[in-house]
């Protein structure tokens, strides 16, 4: 079985560079799917509350511990603090929610899913009668005390963010008496996010990449929009190394040192994009592929527009 890298954290722990994405699996999919993985060798699973399916993680946790193929110390479990806990009073809720749905004592890493809050003790998507999204003013800063408290609790082993710019971490940074470990952020050669990913590690922060396939799956995707997997150049390195162009994509994130976590349920993608620890990228085409950027993003939370914290608006990074 291949040995996936780990990363050391700030807090002294360790990361598996490598694991698997569960946003958008359906339910009826995602259980067999971190199954499937876990048999794979992935020891590195990325949840969220909000992705409304940590039940069914739950559920294949539960069947692979009863096996005996993994002990819970042997798995990484991330999830994230959804858009309407962010109130302090209600982080420690949220993350009980998850726990008990994951079937899980404590998690190895909890994250502010975004920094821009939502309107509280009602739907996860607060939608007014117009279709415009109910906010929240509650400040990312309150919320990232509330999330020290939880590490205290031991219901935690580290904490993170995800999705937060340059202001945004100084912010936290500012006031932090626990660090954030990580900062999950959409990241592929369309968004190489560099001057983040640089300005992170300068503060001991370590960086995660979600969507690294370009997210050809996304619900708003439309009809012509660029695919980064069918992208010509990307396909002539595919070919160059013998692999298929997703390989690329997450071996490209490995060997800048970013952690990645692709999400599949279909088996054989599964367990092809595991198939990434045999080769390494040149110098000379991993600075090719940073040269696709053009500022493609492509997760832009359109439904937080107009909220002061929305972190794709006015920073440059």
């Amino acid at each position: 079985m291949a040995k996936v890298p780990r990363i050391k954290l700030n807090n002294g722990l360790e990361i598996p560079a490598f694991g698997l994405g569960t946003w958008k699996s359906k339910p009826g999919e995602v259980e067999e799917a971190v199954k499937n993985a876990i048999d794979i060798g992935y020891r590195h699973i990325d949840c969220a509350y909000a992705y409304g399916n940590e039940k069914e993680v739950g559920a294949a946790l539960k069947a692979k511990f009863a096996e005996g193929v993994i002990k819970r110390e042997d798995v990484f479990v991330t999830s994230k603090l959804w858009n309407t806990y962010h109130r302090p009073d209600l982080v420690e809720k949220n993350i009980r929610i998850t726990l008990n749905d994951l079937g899980l004592d404590y998690l190895n890493l909890y994250l502010i899913h975004w920094p821009v809050a939502y309107k509280e003790d009602g739907e996860n998507f607060p939608f007014d009668a117009n279709g415009k999204m109910q906010f929240s003013h509650v400040d990312y800063v309150d919320t990232w005390k509330a999330m020290e408290e939880l590490v205290k609790k031991g219901l935690t082993k580290s904490i993170g963010v995800s999705n937060f710019n340059k202001k945004q971490l100084e912010r936290i940074l500012s006031v932090a008496t626990i660090k954030p470990v990580i900062n999950q952020v959409e990241c592929h050669p369309y968004l190489n996010q560099r001057k983040l990913i640089d300005f992170c590690w300068s503060k001991g922060i370590v960086v995660t990449a979600y969507s690294p396939l370009g997210s050809p799956d996304r619900p708003w995707a439309k009809p012509g929009d660029p695919q980064l997997m069918d992208d010509p150049k990307l396909q002539q390195l595919a070919t160059k190394y013998k692999k298929s162009p997703a390989q690329i994509l997450l071996r490209y994130q490995l060997d800048r040192g970013v952690v990645t976590i692709p999400k599949s349920v279909t088996k054989s993608r599964i367990q092809q994009n595991f198939e990434i620890f045999d080769f390494n990228l040149s110098k000379e085409d991993i600075a090719y592929l940073d040269t696709f950027d053009c500022n493609g993003r492509l997760c832009p939370l359109t439904a937080g527009l107009g909220h002061p914290h929305h972190p794709f608006e006015k920073d440059e990074y």
